[in-house]
């Protein structure tokens, strides 16, 4: 059963790749996109059943940073993962003490996100 999935993105050039990408080599199903911080926010609590939130960090308005901690509380069943094209040392490490469950660099980790997206599959 695909993953319920709210892809947070406000290049719509890489949510028209990200999206069919991600359906074919992660086993998701996009049901929503968001490009700021305020819309993805909304569009996570409006979609109660989301599994998986995939979240870039620069956004039209706002950060990333604030989806990630707006979603500290979540359960365990919904997973959050960060694919940004700034993953310094410290970027990744704010981002996994706010809860975020992995942090992917858009430009070269891109195979090992998808594997990382398509394991909760499995759980």
């Amino acid at each position: 059963m695909p993953l319920t999935t709210i892809l947070v993105e406000d290049s719509r050039t890489i949510r028209d790749n990200l999206i069919p990408a991600l359906e074919e080599l992660a086993g998701a199903h996009v049901v929503a996109t968001a490009e700021t911080a305020r819309a993805a926010i909304d569009v996570l609590a409006q979609h109660d059943s989301w599994q998986l939130a995939v979240v870039d960090l620069f956004l039209k308005e706002g950060s990333g940073l604030t989806v990630v901690r707006a979603c500290q509380g979540r359960s365990r069943d919904k997973h959050l993962v960060v694919l940004t094209n700034y993953p310094t040392p410290e970027i990744r490490r704010r981002c996994l003490a706010l809860g975020a469950d992995a942090v992917f660099d858009k430009s070269t980790e891109l195979e090992a996100f998808f594997a990382h997206c398509l394991g909760y599959q499995i759980e």
